[in-house]
């Protein structure tokens, strides 16, 4: 029998040793260990540009098992590249998800109106942070919607409306001009405009209608540039009245018209009492008073107040209202006959 090889025992030694000596699963690396799984970033960020409002809102990151809360970031940047973050108000480390950064150069961002803003946002939890969120750069005074016109009063005038109000809000760099639109209640709408100035007058009207009417404001850029048609006003609905001549005449003509009505009234009164004057008469007549005697004999009839009546009267007190002469027949018969 061959003896083994020398080598093979040296062989088999070192894989046993090799064997023995195994190390088990690999242990993270210190860079492994100081590294944590990333966070989900907000979704669905949008802005909200009207008037002087800017407001940035956003949805929450997905839910996760962490027990750490989570919080977010808002900063902000121009065509430099340089992030800021904001201060007043501070939208670092907040909880909710809205920043509201609306007041211009005093609060919020500095100098932003006319200016290519870019935002962005991202969440944090403790040491782990999300990736940042950028929206779409923009510029307040290119991407505002402009609401209508403040403090709108309308005042009836002689066949016109004077409509005053105020700004929107206040611009730099910037003017408003302004359009009116208005309807006879039951006509049909137009547009007067655009105007500068903050009162119109709506004029060539016709007196005692109701007109209804909004007005618009619309946004001119110092290039020029006129912004899309901002938001109308409520209706409002008024009445206007009179021109100055039909004032003057309706001050002629209603007096002389009640001075005619009553002449008219006076003249067919005269001419019914004329007509129904015996029956006008006799409406009118006073009721016949009884005699005194006669109402103490009603109350007491045992008196002999008749009696006493005829020994007191004498032929000087009889008085009569007519005196009828009544003749029998057999008289006036026997007169003819003794005609000769």
């Amino acid at each position: 029998m061959r003896p083994p090889p020398l080598w093979l025992p040296s062989l088999l030694l070192c894989g046993l040793g090799a064997a023995t000596s195994s190390p088990g699963p690999l242990l993270p690396s210190s860079s492994s260990q100081d590294s944590f799984p990333q966070l989900a970033a907000p979704v669905n960020p949008k802005l909200h540009l009207y008037n002087e409002e800017q407001v940035l809102t956003w949805e929450p990151s997905p839910a996760n098992n962490d027990i750490e809360p989570v919080v977010y970031q808002v900063e902000y940047s121009y065509v430099d590249g340089t992030w800021h973050r904001l201060q007043e108000p501070n939208c670092t480390d907040i909880t909710e998800t809205k920043c509201d950064f609306t007041g211009g150069d005093s609060k919020g961002l500095p100098n932003s109106r006319s200016l290519t803003v870019f935002l962005r946002v991202r969440a944090k939890g403790g040491n782990r942070t999300s990736d940042w969120v950028t929206l779409d750069p923009f510029q307040h005074y290119e991407n505002v919607t402009v609401g209508p016109p403040k403090n709108i009063s309308v005042t009836p005038g002689k066949g016109s409306l004077v409509v005053h109000f105020s700004p929107p809000f206040d611009v730099q760099e910037a003017t408003f001009q302004y359009l009116v639109h208005y309807w006879e209640k039951t006509g049909t709408q137009q547009v007067e405009g655009p105007f500068k100035s903050n009162s119109i007058v709506l004029g060539n009207l016709k007196p005692f209608r109701v007109y209804c009417l909004q007005t618009e404001a619309q946004l001119i850029l110092k290039n020029k540039n006129i912004r899309p048609s901002g938001i109308l006003s409520n209706v409002s609905c008024h009445e206007t009245t009179a021109y100055a001549t039909t004032g003057l005449q309706q001050a002629i003509l209603i007096p002389v018209g009640i001075f005619a009505l009553l002449l008219v009234l006076v003249g067919a009164c005269f001419i019914l009492f004329l007509r129904y004057q015996s029956r006008v008469k006799y409406w009118f007549q006073a009721p016949p008073n009884i005699p005194e005697q006669i109402k103490e004999y009603l109350k007491d009839p045992d008196q002999f107040i008749l009696e006493a009546l005829d020994k007191d009267s004498s032929p000087k007190d009889d008085s009569w209202d007519s005196v009828s002469i009544i003749s029998s027949p057999e008289k006036e018969r026997d007169d003819v006959l003794q005609i000769p």
